[in-house]
């Protein structure tokens, strides 16, 4: 079975990083690009066995861009770094890109819990969501973190943004350029406790998130 590289966007997650590279499937290799942490986050990723990638210049869209440029696996997967998301869970969406049944697979976000998922968060996911498939005609219902495409692939997309909309844009990229998209359950539980929001946990995170997307939709 080939290997997969797990890229993981990181800023202050110390308090994950254990759970998290600990519930990697064998195979599958830890890409942690520090957007800058200052509680030792990357030394602790390092110690675990994750490839480190430093980050300097802040933004999801960046770390995300520069795990994906290190990564050297065929297949990239991208998860959260603060616990929301179980890694166990990444052969659900590699194994539809890796048998070839679609191209870019998401990871539809299920709650375990109401603490999981603000509503306010939960809201602005499904207008985005809305919007897409009015658009472009995708079935997407979440525009989830968790998702899987081959590397190759992924850097011919030419992608541009480095901040919130970098999701989005990976969306509408992959479409324009006639992908066939797929979702798969995964579970979506809260944050690891003391684990720094930067989006779902703040209404001001949400905010900026649905400004960067909005930007993405109306180029």
């Amino acid at each position: 079975m080939d290997n997969v590289d797990v890229v993981f966007p990181c800023l202050n997650e110390v308090l994950s990083l254990p759970w998290l590279l600990g519930r990697l499937p064998v195979g599958y290799r830890a890409v942690v690009a520090d957007n800058g942490s200052t509680d030792g986050s990357a030394a602790l990723a390092a110690e675990l066995g994750a490839v480190v990638v430093p980050v300097p210049v802040r933004g999801y869209g960046a770390a995300a861009h520069a795990g994906l440029e290190a990564a050297t696996a065929d297949i990239v997967c991208f998860c959260d770094a603060d616990g929301s998301l179980d890694p166990a869970q990444l052969p659900l969406v590699v194994e539809p890109v890796r048998d070839g049944a679609a191209d870019l697979v998401l990871g539809r976000r299920r709650p375990v819990s109401r603490s999981a998922w603000p509503v306010h968060a939960r809201w602005a996911n499904a207008v985005l969501a809305r919007r897409l498939r009015r658009r472009l005609g995708v079935r997407l219902h979440d525009l989830g973190p968790m998702r899987a495409a081959r590397r190759a692939g992924l850097l011919e997309l030419g992608l541009q943004d480095r901040r919130f909309g970098y999701p989005l844009e990976t969306v509408t990229a992959a479409t324009a350029a006639g992908w066939r998209l797929a979702e798969v359950d995964v579970r979506y539980g809260p944050r690891t406790a003391g684990s720094h929001s930067k989006v779902t946990g703040t209404a001001a995170g949400t905010a900026r998130a649905v400004l960067d997307m909005g930007r993405v939709l109306a180029r």
